[in-house]
């Protein structure tokens, strides 16, 4: 033992990491291995000491990006804010008092219509717990009516200063959503603020909520850049009504989606704490008032219906990422919430941030993220592109102006339609939908109906703009899915695939293996053949299938071989039916095989989503024409 320990091993230079690196690479470079991503910041595959940042030496000091508070969690620990879901007061108020019970730490629920008809319903679902947890609500277009309640509640007594935690509305998010902007809501909004800011002292009123531009599709730089900007906005409107500055900071919370990026998300949070520093000591706001309190939530947008179980790893994933990069209110969204979410999935929502607790110790540890090189300069980067974008807006007129001229939902629309072309050529992983999907599935889905912003009667003019709607990745996917068990009901078989599989199992399994994948994504099944070993056999297996397409598969040397030999005389023999091949063959031969009868090669580098919907789209015409028939 005293050998292993005295052992030592000569120090190595990044220089010699390279040289064996791309001795593995064999013809490829280094810089092969870089990543561009969304926010256009190249990622390197190392980063060593020479990527070091200076850094403060604790958090809460300097520019904040190691947390708001020098002890972080040990002192200040985050808050489990689930957001409840309910279908009457009654059922909330039982929900509300068990979920406290089992670990959740702030009062959250979805505010609807119903719960404001009468002030005592709020009351009674609020009771004493109101002045013994704080609140993290995000009170959309009930702002003012859930206030009015709120002060119903505490007239009695004298407890308003024991109410804590947040309750507000991001007006700019709302106009986001809805695609209507009104200056009249804003001045009411500014007139309640400060009608609140001196009955509730504890509670904070102001929400910068971003999470409907990350739903519409932006990148973690436009979210932070548009989260500074609306915190500008807020301060200047404010600042007019004569509140100064440190009261107004003092009053705000910002919200943001926890992406699946994990290091990127870290660094978000981090990031906005510097942007946030830098922008109130502009405001020469004191030192102990730059500090961001922030509220997350896990994202919706990298969400599935199918396969929901995987959902638990995102939210994981995602919740793991908040709490190291350090917010202060955390919302997991149950994995099946999108087709309703049952009492035991929001139970495993909200075990899942009291296991990072109580089992990862994450309350233990002050910013364990802080010091890494790759994190360090991730931070910085995305801290100063964000603080460009932040400028853009501000050239651009600032937010307001920026939705009212669409530039800002241009700018997301740009970053969406990256992001969508990625998860529909599956350069973007979305396991259970794009790959890996599983045919049997069935998905209960309990038709929720979201209720959206509605200003209806409550604004007297409207500027309209362009909406900036809530999507997800998934949705392409889904929608074909959705289109294919339509068909199966309409038709009475599931739309499949004939596969004509070339020579012995060893040599077509890779890419039929490959094509079952790839057809699943869209709700389509394989047919396979039994070995294909000579002409005959491909058209007894032609005699017996039904499916209008058919696709060869096999190794590049079946198909010089055997396959084109079959291709022409199954093209003579069935013009009606619609030939693929599995696989990419040399440029030099891919116009021989189109030009006798292959539609589409099908590779790895294919758009499987427009694939897929071709082939459904006309399975759909061909079943209109023969019901018409």
């Amino acid at each position: 033992m005293d050998t292993v320990k005295k052992q030592s091993f000569p120090p190595k230079t990044k220089t010699d990491w390279t040289t064996i690196a791309e001795r593995s690479l064999k013809s490829k470079t280094i810089d092969s291995l870089n990543r561009s991503t969304y926010e256009n910041i190249i990622l390197k595959p190392l980063y060593s000491r020479e990527d070091e940042q200076a850094v403060p030496d604790y958090s809460g000091g300097s520019d904040f990006r190691r947390g708001t508070y020098p002890l972080g969690y040990i002192t200040n620990d985050w808050k489990v804010a689930q957001r409840l879901t309910y279908q009457t007061s009654d059922e909330l108020k039982i929900k509300l008092l068990d979920a406290l019970e089992k670990g959740q730490s702030a009062i959250s629920f979805e505010i609807a219509e119903d719960l404001l008809e009468t002030n005592e319903d709020l009351s009674s679902i609020l009771g004493d717990v109101i002045y013994q947890f704080p609140l993290a609500i995000n009170a959309r277009d009930w702002f003012a009516p859930f206030l009015a309640a709120l002060d119903k509640r505490v007239e009695t007594n004298d407890l308003a200063d024991k109410i804590k935690g947040y309750l507000g509305a991001d007006l700019i998010a709302l106009f986001a959503e809805t695609g209507q902007v009104s200056e009249p809501l804003i001045s009411d909004w500014q007139k309640k603020i400060i009608q609140t800011n001196k009955k509730y002292p504890n509670l904070r009123t102001i929400l910068i909520d971003t999470v409907p531009f990350h739903n519409g599709g932006a990148n973690s730089v436009q979210e932070l850049g548009i989260a500074i900007a609306e915190g500008v906005f807020y301060l200047e409107k404010l600042q007019d009504e004569g509140m100064e500055v440190d009261q107004i900071l003092a009053k705000i919370v910002f919200q943001f989606s926890v992406g699946s990026n994990f290091f990127m998300e870290i660094a978000k949070f981090r990031a906005a704490r510097i942007l946030w520093h830098r922008v109130t000591r502009l405001y020469d706001a004191k030192e102990d008032a730059r500090g961001m309190i922030i509220s997350a939530e896990t994202s919706s947008f990298t969400k599935t219906v199918y396969d929901p179980h995987v959902n638990l790893l995102r939210a994981g994933n995602e919740a793991f990422a908040a709490i190291l990069g350090g917010v202060q209110y955390l919302h997991v969204e149950p994995f099946d919430g999108l087709t309703g979410a049952s009492p035991f999935s929001e139970r495993i929502a909200r075990n899942t941030q009291l296991l990072l607790k109580e089992e990862a110790m994450l309350t233990k540890v002050i910013d364990p993220a802080g010091g890494s090189w790759y994190v360090e300069q991730l931070t910085n980067q995305l801290a100063e592109k964000a603080w460009e974008f932040f400028q853009h807006i501000e050239a651009e007129g600032g937010i307001l102006e920026g939705l009212k001229s669409n530039w800002l939902q241009q700018e997301i629309e740009m970053i969406f339609e990256k992001k969508k072309m990625d998860g529909q050529t599956r350069k973007q992983s979305i396991i259970g939908t794009n790959i890996y999907a599983n045919l049997d599935e069935i998905v209960l889905n309990k038709g929720l109906t979201e209720e959206k912003p509605n200003f209806a009667g409550k604004i007297d003019s409207v500027i309209k703009i362009k909406a900036i709607p809530k999507r997800r990745l998934a949705e392409s996917f889904e929608e074909l899915r959705s289109k294919a068990d339509h068909l199966e009901k309409k038709i009475g078989i599931s739309p499949a695939v004939g596969m004509i599989c070339l020579g012995e199992l060893t040599q077509y399994k890779a890419r039929l293996d490959f094509m079952k994948g790839f057809l699943a994504a869209g709700g389509l099944k394989t047919i396979e053949s039994k070995p294909i070993l000579t002409i005959e056999n491909a058209r007894q297996f032609m005699k017996e299938t039904l499916s209008k397409y058919v696709c060869l598969c096999g190794t590049n040397q079946q198909y010089e071989e055997l396959g084109y030999d079959i291709l022409l005389i199954l093209q003579a023999e069935y013009p009606e039916r619609i030939f693929y091949l599995a696989g990419l063959p040399d440029q030099e031969k891919q116009s021989k095989w189109k030009n006798n009868g292959i539609r589409q090669f099908i590779h790895v580098n294919i758009n499987c989503y427009e694939t897929l919907s071709t082939i459904l789209r006309d399975l759909e015409a061909s079943t209109i024409e023969e019901t018409k028939a």
